[in-house]
This record gives structure tokens, C-alpha cells and sequence, in this order.
């Protein structure tokens, strides 16, 4: 039987909740009992999927740019009257696929906008809600990439990289509560990110997989739900590794 952990009671955040990853992770928390707000710069596609996912339990839908710090604080401040149990950063863009020589600046700019500062913002507006409840869970959604560095995606590789220093430190910042910061290094799964990469590139993750598949994203939810829980009560600060044996560390 699949695991179930105790949401019920519980708020949480999914940034880019509205398809894809966000949004598998969305309906994993829902189906467990949590309430779970979308935040989504697409408000109209995180309005829909509330909607559908309305069945399984309460889910709401908020337009929010994680880039914009002032954007993420006043959602912060509006949900639920300002409590939030667990942040799941999950928001990201791939960039382009461009030898690092010939990489836009404006785009490397924007890559690291939303995934590392738009990351940075939320656990900026989430951390001290969870320090005077005494309780949360933060979970960060790196990357393979920013473990080893993908050739071409020199921006989401560093992005993602510093996703995982940040959480590394915020893990240690929160240590002394009853908050958990962790992260997941995932290979990518096939969902609309997909769009923003060449043929070249996907075939070159795959080839990297030693499992010879991409990640389900319903799997990453699963990974995602264990360190969102109460259960993941002691370790902080870590990397938790879902890259089908790509990694060995």
C-alpha cells in the first residue's frame, strides 16, 4: 500500500503548483489532508487545477512572481492568515540550451531570478511564520544539474546549485526549531519544461540515467511528501537524491 502521512490540519505552499511537478506534489499533500495553496505566475492555469483538484481536498489558487520579493510576502501574509506548516519551492525555468560563451546575460539573469533568488524570497517570507509556530517543513527543489553541471545549462546548473547551498544554510539557521529544510535533486521528468529544451539535450539526460528512464513525477511527489512530513522530524539540511543512479553521492 502506498504511504500515507497526516496532513490534516496543515497549509501549505507549492510555488509553480499549477502543472507539471507543482502539481503532482500539489495533489500528493491534498490527498494526505493538507490544504494546499498554488502559487503560479499562470493564474488562470493554477485557477483551473484548484479547481480540478478541488475534489481531493481544499486547494486554492494565488498569482504570484516568486522573483518579486513584495509579490511572495504579501501572499505569505494572506494565506490563511499568515500560516504556513510547509513550503515546497518548486517554481523554475530551464533557460536555453547555449554553450556558457554564447549564453544571453539577460537570460542567465532570468534563470537565476526565479530559481534561486525566487527561492531565496520565499524561504525569506515563509522562515520566520514557521519560527513563531515552532513548526514547518521546507522542501527545495534542486536539481541533477546542480550536483553535476549539465553541458549547455550553465544558468539552471548554477541556479540549482546554489538551491541546494541555500537550503544547506537555511537548514542550519532553523536547526534549533522544530522546522526541517531539505531538497531534492531530481533528473527531469517529462512535463512542459520540456518545451524549453532541445531534442540534443533531453537525449543527452537521458543517456545519464542508469535506470534508462526519466523520473515520474508522481515519484518526486512521493520524495517530496516524506520531507513535508512529521516524520521527517531530525534530518536537515540534506539532499535527498532521486536521479535513478545518476548520482553517487
Amino acid at each position: 500500500m502506498p504511504t500515507v502521512y497526516d496532513f490534516r490540519g496543515r497549509v501549505a505552499v507549492v510555488t509553480g503548483g499549477a502543472q507539471g511537478i507543482g502539481r503532482a506534489i500539489a495533489e500528493r499533500l491534498l490527498r494526505d489532508g493538507a490544504t494546499v495553496w498554488l502559487w503560479d505566475r499562470d493564474i488562470a492555469l493554477a485557477r483551473s487545477t484548484a479547481a480540478e483538484l478541488g475534489s481531493t481536498g481544499e486547494a486554492f489558487a494565488v498569482p504570484v512572481d516568486v522573483s518579486d520579493l513584495a509579490e511572495v510576502e504579501a501572499a505569505a501574509a494572506a494565506v490563511d492568515g499568515g500560516r504556513i506548516d510547509i513550503l515546497v519551492n518548486n517554481a523554475g525555468i530551464s533557460g536555453p540550451n547555449l554553450p556558457t560563451w554564447e549564453y544571453p546575460p539577460a537570460e542567465w539573469a532570468r534563470v537565476l531570478a526565479v530559481n534561486l533568488t525566487g527561492t531565496f524570497n520565499c524561504c525569506k517570507a515563509a522562515a520566520p511564520i514557521m519560527v513563531a509556530q515552532n513548526y514547518g517543513r521546507i522542501v527545495n527543489i534542486a536539481s541533477i544539474a546542480g550536483k553535476e553541471g549539465n553541458p549547455n545549462a550553465c544558468a539552471y546548473s548554477a541556479s540549482k546549485a546554489g538551491v541546494i547551498a541555500l537550503t544547506k544554510s537555511l537548514g542550519k539557521e532553523l536547526a534549533g526549531y522544530d522546522i526541517a529544510v531539505n531538497c531534492v535533486t531530481p533528473v527531469v521528468a517529462k512535463t512542459a519544461i520540456f518545451d524549453q529544451m532541445t531534442k540534443e539535450h533531453i537525449a543527452y539526460m537521458l543517456s545519464k540515467i542508469p535506470r534508462g528512464r526519466f523520473v515520474k513525477i508522481e515519484e518526486i511527489a512521493d520524495l517530496v511528501a516524506f520531507c513535508a512530513s512529521q516524520e521527517c522530524a531530525f534530518t536537515t539540511g540534506a539532499v535527498f537524491d532521486i536521479s535513478g543512479g545518476r548520482a553517487t553521492y
